[in-house]
């Protein structure tokens, strides 16, 4: 099984690798040690401080700046997904094709996934009402958690 996910993880990076490089950028060592971390932990929603403290592990030589830097371009170039919370603080996804649901607490920052029926149901009535394939999307309700809304209170 390990195996597997390290193929996986490999034809990622050069999928993703390849996709740069038809735009007219290269991975460099530094670019793929960030994109790795993300690769690594799909289902986290990680802040910039937080994949420089897991790269600095690995690569020590890469500086704070290197990672915003990539963290720029990865999300530019639709690589991966910037959510942008109060105060400036943004955390970091890959771009998926998933379907997937999140509440999005814009004090504390934490990400709720959920599934809904209804709202599958909507996907393929929406599909077929519009003969329109859906391969992906992802629904955010912004808001607070229990714990910051009664902070609040």
């Amino acid at each position: 099984m390990v195996c597997k996910l390290e193929k996986s993880l490999r034809e990622q990076i050069t999928e993703i690798s390849e996709s740069l490089c038809r735009k007219g950028y290269r991975l460099t060592p530094q670019r793929e040690a960030v994109l790795k971390i993300l690769l690594e932990n799909p289902n986290q929603h990680l802040a910039a401080e937080d994949i420089y403290a897991m790269v600095r592990k690995s690569h020590p030589e890469i500086g704070m700046a290197t990672v915003y830097r990539t963290l720029e371009l990865l999300s530019k170039e639709k690589i991966i997904n910037q959510l942008s919370l109060d105060e400036g603080n943004c955390r970091y996804e890959l771009e998926s094709q998933a379907r997937y649901h999140q509440l999005v607490c814009l004090k504390c920052g934490k990400i709720t996934e959920f599934n809904d029926q209804l709202l599958a149901e909507m996907e393929e009535r929406l599909a077929a009402e519009n003969k329109f394939q859906i391969v992906g999307y992802l629904l955010k309700f912004y808001g607070y958690c229990g714990q910051c809304a009664s902070a609040e209170g």
